[in-house]
């Protein structure tokens, strides 16, 4: 289960401000290329009310919240697959995220250099798109090279997988040599499984971060209008922030400074807590509750997790020795309010090793090693 998220862009869109808002640590900031050469991480805490209710109902001595990671990765340039400003070790680093953001820079600022020395969204993805579909060829044909001694194996099994896995890198050549992106050309689960070991950059489910000035938070300017449009034909997701404005919400000390803030703005939410909500869903992860006197926590759980499984999330042995769980749902507590209530009214329910965990579920496990 993949827990990161990796920012990316042309040098100088706004990551590593991004980066330092979202975790409010500070990354190393320039006007010039590749300042960011290791990537940062860091860790961030997903945003979610439901967390609040709980411990409101529960009133526990601590409180946890999910966590999500994220990664800022050098600005990439023209020609990184081939090696220029570094481009193969910072995709090396992208190869290693679960999910991309791809900051697009749709802001003008003078003394902030372009490194194309334009403001243009679309050629910048398209920029990035081409080093990320060149780098995968190279991926690709590399293994076909490979599957003429696999073919010829003794191992059935390796000569069989080797058979179903020929006419998928041909796929993925011709796609990738036209510049589309592995995950739009229509590969279903078990093909994808096929070539999981590839570690495919655009496999990886990615979203567009427009970063644009303060007066085009309210009204939406062409250059994200565009960016809107491509990300729909590409199957990706949107979001729109101002890196500038996130960086000064973060610096604020607390909650209600920067609420008061948030309201002054004319904004519900800040942008990066929709960034971080949507990165933590493009990673297929969902959060289960535990809730007691000692500890309200939110625990990260791949969809489709069943009980066992999202046991195993808090330790091997819940997992190992899994019993039962004691389940219920965070809404019906907010309308029955007590867990004595839930049992009251039925809500309280005994699950067993088949059941598929919800989002939202409060569960107590039993367990036995």
């Amino acid at each position: 289960m993949q827990l990161n998220c990796g920012i990316v862009g042309l040098p100088n869109v706004g990551k590593s401000t991004l980066f330092s808002a979202l975790t409010s640590a500070p990354a190393e900031v320039a006007n010039y290329p590749f300042c960011t050469i290791e990537p940062n991480v860091g860790i961030v805490s997903v945003p979610d009310s439901r967390l609040a209710k709980i411990t409101g109902f529960v009133n526990p001595k601590k409180v946890i919240p999910a966590v999500v990671e994220f990664v800022d990765i050098a600005g990439l340039v023209k020609g990184a697959s081939k090696g220029e400003g570094l481009g193969n070790k910072f995709l090396g680093h992208i190869r290693q995220v679960g999910a991309i953001i791809h900051v697009v820079r749709c802001f003008d600022d003078p003394d902030v250099v372009h490194v194309e020395g334009r403001v243009d969204p679309l050629a910048d993805i398209e920029t990035i798109g081409i080093e990320l579909a060149f780098a995968d060829l190279e991926t690709v044909q590399k293994r076909q090279g490979n599957l003429v001694k696999l073919l010829k194996s003794q191992d059935k099994a390796v000569r069989d997988k080797a058979r179903a896995v020929e006419p998928l890198l041909q796929r993925l050549v011709e796609a990738l040599e036209n510049g589309t992106s592995a995950r739009n050309i229509g590969l279903d689960p078990a093909q994808r499984l096929l070539v999981q070991d590839l570690h495919l950059i655009t496999m990886k489910p990615q979203l567009y971060c427009c970063n644009v000035g303060e007066e085009d938070l309210e009204s939406e300017n062409d250059r994200v209008a565009k960016v809107k449009a491509f990300a729909e034909s590409d199957g990706s997701g949107v979001v729109v922030i101002c890196g500038k404005l996130e960086s000064e919400i973060a610096a604020l000390d607390s909650v209600a400074e920067k609420s008061e803030f948030l309201e002054a703005a004319g904004l519900e939410e800040s942008g990066l807590d929709q960034l971080i909500r949507m990165g933590y869903d493009m990673l297929g992860l969902m959060t289960y509750f535990t809730a007691g006197p000692k500890e309200v926590r939110a625990w990260t759980f791949p969809a489709e997790a069943k009980a066992p499984q999202a046991a195993g999330v808090i330790h091997t042995d819940f997992e190992r020795g899994f019993i039962r769980a004691e389940a219920y749902h965070c809404e019906d507590l907010f309308v029955h309010e007590s867990e004595q209530k839930l049992r009251e009214m039925g809500k309280l329910r005994v699950e067993g090793k088949e059941y598929t965990v919800k989002d939202g579920d409060v569960l107590h496990f039993r367990f036995n090693v």
